[in-house]
């Protein structure tokens, strides 16, 4: 009898005790935005090389912020397509 009475949560449900902003409007992410900031902010970081460097310092440090921002795009990409459906 008790397990009538449990009710199983759908995965996009979002409980207000959690979240305080569902209970007044749309709570959601901006997946879309986020991906596209990501590959502007990489093009940013070498676009930055161009410049008036005394050493490569900079230059590395540009090279590893914008290979990682790539690759955490790309594992993102990866993820998405092979992630379960619901």
């Amino acid at each position: 009898m008790a397990g009538k009475a449990v009710e199983k949560r759908t995965g996009s449900d979002v409980d207000p005790r959690d979240e305080p902003s569902a209970e007044w409007g749309w709570h959601g992410t901006f997946p879309k935005a986020t991906r596209a900031a990501g590959w502007f902010t990489a093009a940013v970081m070498f676009l930055m090389l161009i410049g008036n460097h005394e050493n490569r310092t900079e230059d590395v440090v540009l090279i590893v912020l914008g290979v990682g921002i790539i690759a955490g795009l790309l594992f993102d990409i990866k993820r998405r397509r092979t992630s379960w459906r619901q």
